[in-house]
C-alpha cells in the first residue's frame, strides 16, 4: 500500500515520496483526487441526470 499524499507540495528537491505532484506523475495518487496549483484536491463528480427538452 502506498503512503497517503500530502495536502500541499513543499517543492523540495528531490521530491519526497508523499509529494502529490510525484504521486500524480507516477500514477499512485488515490482515485478521486487530482493536483491543482500544487495542492491536492478532490475531483467533483458530474451529475448524470438528464434534463428534459420541451419538444
Amino acid at each position: 500500500m502506498s503512503p497517503s499524499p500530502k495536502k500541499k507540495c513543499c517543492s523540495d528537491k528531490p521530491a519526497c515520496k508523499r509529494c502529490p505532484l510525484r504521486m500524480m506523475r507516477e500514477g499512485t495518487l488515490p482515485p478521486g483526487y487530482t493536483v491543482k496549483k500544487r495542492k491536492l484536491v478532490k475531483v467533483k463528480k458530474k451529475s448524470k441526470t438528464k434534463t428534459k427538452v420541451a419538444a
